[in-house]
């Protein structure tokens, strides 16, 4: 029999009418020939309110009791989801991160999956069960409970099924598949019938919050095909998988949206040899997370040196720079938090020129000033103004003719 590992986010199962409706698509599943293991987010808002209760005994809770605490939302999950196929008339049993040894490095709230021992779910699969697998948490060597940070549910799925050597991995969410676009921004957007593992790790490192990029590593790495669809409706969702000759006739395959960035400068800074590194070697052991970097030519001996940052790091990294402008002997720093990153991504650029011309143009039709810019081999950013944002996004989506027909 083929095994199918679903997995069912917060919103799929955020009531106990929405959890005996994915039973029953389950028992779908089970029905059609397959063995199937079903890995489950919390329920709807649980993980947020788990954490404000946390706060509210402490400002700054212990990491090791925060993933403690965490990963009961996902047990709630499984144990609801187990007695509703109870009710059906299956075999089901549902299993914590630990159970189906799942394990991590020592680094809670945000470990990385390290291996697994899949003994005791080949022996139920074995016996018939549907296997219910808490998403989002795994153990140390030394048996502590850890969690996998965002998008942690994701990513256990994508693992077990690479681990399992499953025929796919669903992911069933609140959204029909990836689009060209958000369609919140761009209502021209249409759904995608497939995508490379290397476009969607582009939009998900972009700012399209459908699915983790570690989750789509994990099935680059061992060629498992992911599904993207509703768990509301039965509509085909969007294939994720191994690039194709298809793909590359497609030159921009989306565009990407992210509001979540600030940009600081550290002004009059001295060009030469050495000086980057000191900035960014200090920041990097801050663990402030950097993503474009420009710097100005030099006049009269002196730079400015501009990058980004996530918004929520932004105070952090303010202070930590503020400290660099006095080693270094640089002027000052500035910060803006009302930007935006654009982006278009495309296997198709490797061999399409004009891709970034058309892109820029488009802007200008708009009368949208660039402030950075940054490239790869199949995706070009541009950080623009937050106030120009969705307008920008409209109009590259059309330029490169990626609306919906009619």
């Amino acid at each position: 029999m083929s095994l199918i590992v679903q997995k069912y986010g917060g919103t799929s199962v955020g009531t106990a009418d929405r959890i005996k409706a994915v039973a029953k698509r389950i028992v779908e599943t089970k029905e059609q020939g397959h063995d199937v293991i079903v890995v489950v987010s919390a329920m709807g808002k649980t993980t947020d309110q788990l954490i404000s209760l946390a706060k509210q005994i402490t400002e700054y809770p212990n990491p090791r009791e925060m993933d403690m605490l965490l990963s009961t939302g996902e047990q709630i999950s499984i144990s609801l989801l187990a007695m509703a196929l109870h009710d059906l008339g299956q075999k089901a049993t549902s299993l914590t991160g630990a159970q189906i040894g799942l394990l991590t490095d020592n680094v809670h709230t945000k470990a990385k999956i390290v291996g697994m021992k899949p003994d005791k779910i080949i022996q139920l699969l074995e016996q018939g069960h549907i296997i219910i697998v808490a998403g989002f948490q795994g153990m140390t060597p030394d048996f502590d409970v850890t969690t996998l940070g965002r998008g942690g549910s994701d990513t256990s799925a994508v693992a077990v099924a690479s681990i399992l050597k499953a025929e796919r991995c669903v992911i069933y969410t609140d959204v029909d598949g990836i689009y060209t676009a958000d369609p919140r921004y761009v209502p021209k957007a249409r759904k995608l019938k497939m995508i490379s593992y290397g476009e969607m790790l582009e939009l998900a490192s972009l700012g399209a919050k459908v699915m983790s990029s570690r989750s789509i590593e994990f099935g680059k790495k061992y060629g498992v095909p992911i599904v993207v669809r509703s768990s509301f409706n039965d509509e085909d969702g969007t294939v994720i998988t191994e690039e194709g000759e298809r793909m590359e006739d497609v030159v921009v395959t989306g565009v990407a949206l992210d509001k979540d960035e600030a940009k600081i400068t550290i002004q009059q800074v001295s060009d030469q040899p050495g000086i980057a590194a000191r900035i960014f070697r200090v920041l990097a052991d801050e663990g402030i997370n950097i993503d474009m970097i420009v710097q100005n030519i030099s006049d009269k001996g002196l730079t400015d040196v501009s990058f980004t940052t996530p918004v929520a790091e932004l105070k952090k990294a303010i202070s930590v720079s503020e400290k660099i402008v006095k080693d270094i002997g640089a002027s000052r720093v500035v910060s803006n938090d009302k930007i935006a990153k654009l982006s278009v991504i495309g296997a198709g650029m490797r061999s399409h020129p004009g891709v970034a011309a058309d892109m820029f143009e488009a802007l200008a039709e708009e009368k949208i000033n660039i402030e950075m810019i940054t490239t790869s081999e199949i995706r070009i950013s541009c950080v623009i103004s937050e106030e120009d944002a969705e307008r920008a996004a409209r109009a590259v989506h059309t330029k490169f003719k990626l609306d919906r027909e009619g």
